[in-house]
């Protein structure tokens, strides 16, 4: 029996080839490829409902290697019958119809998807769309534009002492490109969040969809915090951190006791806020907390110097040990008002002393807005 009589026909089925107008409409995408798959990237409007689970995936691949393609698609359907293909049908169902402009896709666009299409057609009559190339075709075309993208907006760098507020000002602004929040990182020893950080391909993905939809939007100005190579363990592209060594400075400048406090909440107060609800339990929390807080200082130990770090260590020790005992969390600003005289503003002053002839604006939150608003950015 040849090929043909082993596949399903989806000649009637819809095809998308139009892959610009795909990303601009953040459509829904459902990724028919083994869980292993999706986990080494995939793109942030995709949910895995896979057509084959990865001991299933791994089966069809040794036969496909030795037997050939039309055994490996038997398998395959031996495999997936029944029961689990009911299921998986059922699961594709309820996507496409809870989102009807949707797709599906698998690796290249071929017989994965054209099965998922078919199956999914003849047991429910939803004719639900593939993607032209797969998952491959639509990485390429990202992978195409995020290397000219920066040649089509004028960047700005908002840039300021650790604590002023970058990422919260960031936040109030439209014309913005989030980095820290597309790698799920604040972007500094302490930046590891409750969830881990994508892999790099989902990163690169998500950054030039992003901005793809900024410009879309006729955004011709763009708005980025200042950041180094690396936000945790994922490295700015070379297209976009090449032009942003160059784009001009913005320099947001705020009090020592505001950066004191903003610091407090975001790494104390929201950070233990964000370990309760992933953790439940309180005491599963606080520990996952304070072991955080602890390989983030470990990570400086270098940097700090043994005496330096000896000092932060046991000013956090002690704000760890009252927190423990009472539920006070007020000690934890010794060691970050520490950190941030003794450790971060000197790193900031030599740093910036490298850029000062990018700087075009220095002022508090409402200057910085009103420079902003001067320059069509809102």
């Amino acid at each position: 029996m040849n090929r043909e009589h082993l596949l399903p026909d989806t000649e009637q089925l819809p095809v998308i080839e139009d892959l610009a107008g795909l990303v601009l409409a953040a459509q829904a995408l459902i990724d028919v490829r083994a869980p292993i798959e999706f986990q080494e990237g995939a793109f942030p409007q995709a949910t895995n409902l896979p057509l084959m689970n990865d001991a299933e995936r791994a089966m069809i691949g040794k036969r496909y290697k030795d037997a050939g393609q039309d055994q490996a698609i038997r398998l395959g359907l031996e495999l997936v019958s029944g029961e689990q293909k009911a299921q998986r049908i059922e699961a594709w169902q309820q996507f496409a119809l809870a989102h009807p402009q949707g797709a599906l896709y698998c690796f290249r666009g071929g017989l994965r998807s054209r099965i998922t299409q078919q199956w999914l057609y003849s047991a429910t009559g939803i004719a639900y769309p593939r993607i032209a190339g797969g998952y491959k075709a639509l990485r390429r075309y990202l992978l195409d534009e995020l290397a000219g993208l920066p040649r089509r907006y004028q960047a700005y760098v908002l840039s300021g002492r650790t604590g002023c507020g970058k990422t919260r000002f960031l936040n109030t602004l439209k014309q913005v490109i989030d980095l820290e929040g597309l790698a799920n990182h604040r972007g500094s020893a302490f930046g590891a969040q409750v969830k881990p950080q994508p892999s790099q391909i989902d990163f690169e993905n998500a950054l030039t969809i992003k901005l793809l939809q900024q410009l879309a939007k006729g955004y011709q100005q763009l708005v980025f915090e200042d950041e180094s190579r690396s936000i945790g363990s994922i490295h700015l592209p070379d297209s976009l951190f090449f032009s942003l060594r160059t784009a001009p400075i913005v320099l947001l400048e705020t009090s020592q006791a505001e950066r004191l406090e903003l610091t407090y909440q975001d790494y104390i107060l929201d950070r233990l806020q964000a370990f309760q609800q992933h953790f439940g339990d309180p005491d599963q929390a606080l520990s996952a907390f304070r072991q955080s807080l602890l390989t983030s200082l470990a990570k400086l130990q270098k940097r700090l110097g043994g005496v330096r770090y000896a000092k932060a260590l046991a000013y956090l020790q002690l704000a760890l040990a009252q927190q423990a005992k009472t539920g006070e969390t007020q000690l934890h600003q010794a060691w970050i008002e520490f950190l941030l005289t003794d450790y971060y503003d000197p790193m900031y002053d030599y740093q910036i002393s490298q850029k000062r002839e990018r700087i075009v604006f220095v002022g508090d939150i409402q200057a910085v807005l009103a420079f902003f608003a001067s320059h069509s950015i809102h």
